[in-house]
């Protein structure tokens, strides 16, 4: 593993000594240390060789680099999300991925196949708006993504998504509808009216697992990232 930060962002770069000269490479923003987890379920469920580069977003910047516009708090203590994935997708392209790709380039020898990119909740809602914002990435994983985001249902259906995608990977706890929260009770009803809209001209799945939203986080993630490889 190589860990780099910049802007306070700490980035692992986690890669298995492989034969190929080309290697998918898949940018996981992840939850605090949740990327490490995510390898090593990776490794458990023998995914096709690839390489990690796993952003690690602090509790305190996640609800708002992750979310694209901004939105009330769903619960009346909580603080508003401020909408900064832009501004994050930004920092992505302009900082962490050059530099991950020179480290990949110059320590593994390896050049990089496509760009794949990967979350879980609120990353997983940004996965998904990630490729409609860049063409950068062929692939996407959101796992129990937070499609009940307000009007992203909307933006979704009015709005083109990158030519360059060719799958997405969608899931959902399920148990993760049974809220009793008037927003988050529509998580299912939105994943699938995405992943029915998307898979129209694109590869798509929708899996459902087992239990709520916090059961398996790292492997629901892996499980994922494995399909989109394939």
């Amino acid at each position: 593993m190589h860990r780099f930060e910049i802007d306070n962002k700490i980035t692992d770069i986690f890669y298995k000594e492989a034969g190929e000269s080309k290697l998918p490479v898949i940018i996981l923003n992840a939850f605090g240390d949740e990327g490490i987890k995510v390898w090593e379920e990776c490794q458990r469920l023998n995914t096709k060789d690839f390489i990690l580069v796993s952003v690690s977003i602090s509790e305190t910047d996640w609800n708002d680099n992750m979310t694209p516009w901004e939105a009330p708090p769903l619960y009346k203590n909580d603080g508003k999300y401020l909408g900064y994935a832009d501004k994050y997708l930004r920092f992505l392209e302009k900082e962490i991925i050059p530099v991950s790709r020179d480290y990949i380039k110059t320590n593994f020898h390896k050049k990089i196949e496509y760009l794949g990119i990967a979350g879980y909740s609120l990353g997983g809602l940004f996965a998904l708006y990630a490729g409609y914002k860049t063409d950068i990435f062929k692939r996407i994983v959101s796992a129990s993504g937070s499609l009940w985001y307000p009007n992203l249902a909307e933006y979704i259906k009015e709005n083109k998504i990158s030519k360059n995608i060719d799958k997405i990977y969608f899931s959902l706890g399920n148990k993760e509808a049974m809220s009793k929260h008037r927003i988050l009770k529509t998580v299912k009803e939105k994943t699938i009216s995405a992943y029915e809209h998307l898979n129209k001209n694109i590869n798509a799945i929708f899996e459902e697992n087992e239990g709520n939203h916090f059961k398996n986080t790292a492997l629901r993630t892996a499980k994922g990232i494995k399909w989109i490889l394939e």
